[in-house]
């Protein structure tokens, strides 16, 4: 069952950014609090930022530091 929630004493200038924020993506103040907490929440098997270099590292992408190296390979490749 859902369950009403209130926020008391928001300091101004956090509810004029949530305010704003609403504004742009044509929500209410109550619909824009509900998708930052669906975002923050419902949100399962986040990954780190270390978890995710390690997943890409692992797929062989690399880093922007290797770009030199890779626009080499990819100029002096034989089949190009």
């Amino acid at each position: 069952m859902p369950v009403d929630l209130s926020i008391k004493h928001v300091p101004d200038e956090l509810a004029e950014r949530l305010r704003k924020r609403a504004a742009m993506n044509h929500r209410s103040m109550q619909g824009e609090l509900m998708v930052m907490l669906e975002e923050q929440l419902l949100v399962k098997d986040r990954l780190t930022p270390s978890q995710l270099i390690e997943i890409n590292r692992a797929r062989g992408f690399r880093t922007p530091s290797e770009s030199v190296e890779m626009i080499r390979e990819d100029r002096d490749d034989p089949r190009r």
